[in-house]
């Protein structure tokens, strides 16, 4: 029930909740990864369920897959979907120019694909995911399995040449084994405290043999919702220069808040 919800988990519903508004009826929905994207795919399938809400989602990993169908979301591949009206995602940090780190949860190069092949991004979030500058959160980046090590040490070497606060990084693990993305790929964690040129950092990463991706998500978002645990919801909207405030009534609902 809400009333059990920390105000965090407030905060996601509400940014969640209100960015169900850009999702019109014969949509085809980009669906992120993460705690807060949970929460939107929630309030989706109950709009799809009692308000006859006609949308075809297409996930950004197995186990957001997972949770559409079992809220009742019809879901196809983006093969099959070819282009997205929107995509709404969760992020790890953003900053005044909405570029964001993505990829805590391990799916940052569905997340990538998916994000750019859509017409719109946006983002929900809580307001500590708010920063001046990236890079507070390690940076996650994609790399295949063969060669990691060698892989691990070209991005330390490369590290060196840009202007960043940490240059420590570390394979993502599950366990006492290596974490293994949905592509059958490693994560490296970058622990960079400051990016000062996110633009340059992903070119250059991307660069480096054995790196499929990362986690930059450089001019691909076009607003944020943030949701406060009070029930306020803020949208920035980057392309129209608007910041406009809203307010989420906490509404009790046993489809949504029932398996909690």
């Amino acid at each position: 029930m809400t009333g059990e919800l920390s105000p965090i988990d407030k905060a996601k519903f509400v940014a969640a909740k209100r960015a169900c508004d850009y999702v019109e009826d014969g949509m085809r929905v980009g669906l992120g990864t993460g705690s807060t994207a949970a929460w939107m795919v929630r309030c989706l399938g109950e709009l799809v369920r009692d308000d006859g809400l006609n949308i075809v989602g297409v996930p950004t990993s197995s186990r957001t897959a997972d949770l559409a169908r079992q809220v009742g979301i019809n879901v196809t591949s983006l093969d099959e979907a070819r282009w997205l009206d929107v995509t709404i995602d969760g992020a790890d940090e953003y900053d005044g120019n909405l570029n964001l780190i993505k990829g805590g949860g391990g799916a940052l190069l569905q997340e990538k694909i998916v994000a750019t092949a859509s017409d719109q991004m946006v983002v929900i979030a809580d307001i500590s995911k708010k920063v001046e500058t990236l890079g507070a959160f390690p940076l996650p980046i994609e790399i295949i399995p063969f060669g990691w090590q060698t892989t691990k040490a070209l991005v330390e070497e490369t590290l060196i040449g840009l202007d960043v606060l940490g240059r420590t990084t570390t394979l993502r693990m599950n366990g006492d084994a290596a974490f293994v993305t949905d592509e059958g790929n490693y994560i490296l964690d970058l622990h960079l405290h400051r990016i000062a040129n996110p633009r340059q950092m992903s070119l250059v990463i991307n660069q480096i043999p054995g790196v499929v991706e990362n986690g930059l998500f450089i001019d691909i978002c076009d607003a944020v919702v943030i949701g406060y645990g009070s029930g306020k919801v803020e949208v920035h909207d980057i392309n129209a220069g608007t910041v406009e405030e809203d307010k989420i009534d906490f509404v009790e609902s046993a489809n949504l808040f029932s398996d909690l």
